[in-house]
């Protein structure tokens, strides 16, 4: 009886107690677009602006957009973009990828960031 109490009770409790992790949201992550990211990047395929495409970006290695002109840093950095890599250059893009030639200074806010990505992350 004891043992069939601690399998019930041990697992609830346990979740009872775990900090409740929240989900990224899209829908949030656009709105974060259009004031952070819309005025340079586009999210229509093979639209570049003062920045390029971000469609697709999920998977894509950097600096491989076709018609936009990057720098060499872009160029050579190497990244594939993941959740991780970008959270770590949207936090602070010219650490990420030094010479850059992206202005932003970065988006400090983790929830906005998170929301960010999962946004970028339904471009397809």
């Amino acid at each position: 009886m004891f043992r069939a109490f601690l399998a019930f009770a041990l697992p609830t409790m346990l979740l009872c107690a775990a900090p409740a992790a929240r989900a990224a949201d899209p829908t949030a992550g656009q709105a974060v677009f259009k004031t952070q990211c819309g005025v340079c990047h586009a999210v229509v395929q093979g639209k570049n602006m003062v920045g390029p495409s971000l469609f697709g970006l999920a998977g894509r290695k950097s600096g491989t957009v076709e018609g936009f002109r990057y720098s060499t840093a872009n160029k050579t950095a190497e990244i594939v973009w993941s959740a991780a890599t970008l959270d770590k250059y949207l936090q602070a893009p010219r650490e990420v990828v030094p010479g850059t030639t992206m202005t932003y200074a970065g988006l400090k806010d983790e929830t906005k960031r998170a929301d960010l990505i999962a946004y970028l992350e339904t471009l397809k």
